[in-house]
C-alpha cells in the first residue's frame, strides 16, 4: 500500500507529553516523543503505525504532509486517562542532487522540534500489528534495522510486563551501522537491559564492519553465528518472526535464509508458508 493510499481522516488532536533524544550528541539526531491522544476510545496494538499531518514549506506550496510512524509502546492511558502513543523519530535532511542545495525533512524536523504542551494532529492506527502468541512458550524472533527497533521495544515490555511469565524464547537481532546509532541499546537509553535478567530473553546487535565506508549492516555475520539455532527454530511450528526497518532488509535476508534452507526457491516456499499462518509479519518503510 502506498503512503499517499492512507486516509488522511478521520484526524485526532494529539498533545506532546514529551520529546526526548535518544541518541548520543555525535550520532544522528533520533528523538522519542510521548503523544496523549484527545479521544478516550483511541486504540492501537503494537507492531501498528500512527500518521502524523504537517504543513509542508511554503516556497513549495505549503501542501500538506502524510507520513507514518511505528508506535513504540504498548497501548494503555496516562495519568490523565488518555491512551498515550511513544513514537520514535530520526531528524532528516536531504541534499538535492542537482542544486546540491540541503533541505530539511518537512516531517521530521516539524516532530524533532514539538515541545511538552504543543499539540498536532494524528491519523490511524495503521498496519499489520505484532500480536503476543497465545501459547506461552512461543518463541519470538525479532529482526529490526534504525527506527524498526520501535516496535519491539512496546512488544518486549508488553511480554515481561504485562503478560506474565513467559516460556519461550526471544530472540532480538538489532542492526545500525555504528553503536552510536542503536536506539534503546545506547549508554544514553538502554531499555531492554531490565530484561536481560529474563532466561527467555536475547539480544545481538549487527554493525557495520566498517561505518566510515558505509559499509552494509554485517547481517550475514550477526545470523551465521548462530545459523543452526535459527534455522532449528525457524523449523518449529511454533515459531514467529517479526521484522521492522527499511525495505532493503527484506532481500538481505531472503538471501541469507535462502542459504540456510538450501535454495531461495525453498526459503520462499517456506516463508510463504509462515506468512499464510501468521507467523512471518514485516512492517517495512
Amino acid at each position: 500500500m502506498r503512503l499517499e493510499d492512507y486516509p488522511k481522516e478521520p484526524r485526532f488532536d494529539a498533545a506532546v507529553l514529551s520529546n526526548e533524544r535518544i541518541t548520543d550528541a555525535a550520532a544522528e539526531e533520533v528523538r522519542e516523543l510521548v503523544l496523549a491522544i484527545d479521544r478516550p476510545d483511541f486504540e492501537y496494538e503494537i507492531g501498528q503505525c500512527i500518521g502524523v499531518l504537517s504543513e509542508g514549506p511554503a516556497e513549495f506550496g505549503g501542501s500538506l504532509h502524510h507520513r507514518l510512524y511505528s508506535v513504540a509502546s504498548a497501548p494503555g492511558a496516562g495519568a490523565g486517562g488518555k491512551p498515550e502513543v511513544t513514537i520514535v523519530v530520526k531528524r532528516c535532511n536531504y541534499i538535492d542532487e542537482y542544486s546540491g542545495e540541503e533541505y530539511r525533512g518537512t516531517s521530521s524536523n516539524y516532530l524533532c522540534d514539538l515541545t511538552p504542551g504543543q499539540h498536532l494532529s494524528i491519523t490511524g492506527p495503521f498496519g499489520i500489528p505484532f500480536k503476543i502468541p497465545p501459547d506461552p512458550e512461543a518463541n519470538l524472533l525479532l529482526i529490526g534495522m534504525g527506527t524498526g527497533i520501535a516496535p519491539f521495544r512496546g512488544l518486549v515490555k508488553h511480554i515481561y510486563e504485562d503478560h506474565g511469565e513467559w516460556k519461550g524464547k526471544v530472540t532480538l537481532l538489532y542492526g545500525a551501522h555504528t553503536g552510536l546509532e542503536l536506539l534503546y541499546m545506547n549508554e544514553h537509553r538502554d531499555d531492554f537491559t531490565k530484561y536481560y535478567d529474563e532466561e527467555t530473553f536475547e539480544a545481538f546487535k549487527a554493525l557495520s564492519p566498517r561505518p566510515s565506508w558505509a559499509d552494509p549492516i554485517a547481517w550475514d555475520y550477526a545470523l551465521e553465528e548462530r545459523a543452526s539455532e535459527i534455522w532449528n527454530r525457524l523449523s518449529e511450528e511454533h515459531t514467529f518472526v517479526y521484522v521492522a526497518g527499511l525495505k532493503a532488509i527484506r532481500d538481505h535476508l531472503d538471501e541469507l535464509f535462502g542459504d540456510m534452507c538450501g535454495s531461495p526457491e525453498s526459503w520462499q516456499a517456506k516463508k510463504q508458508g509462515m506468512i499464510d499462518e501468521g507467523r512471518w509479519v514485516e512492517l517495512l518503510y
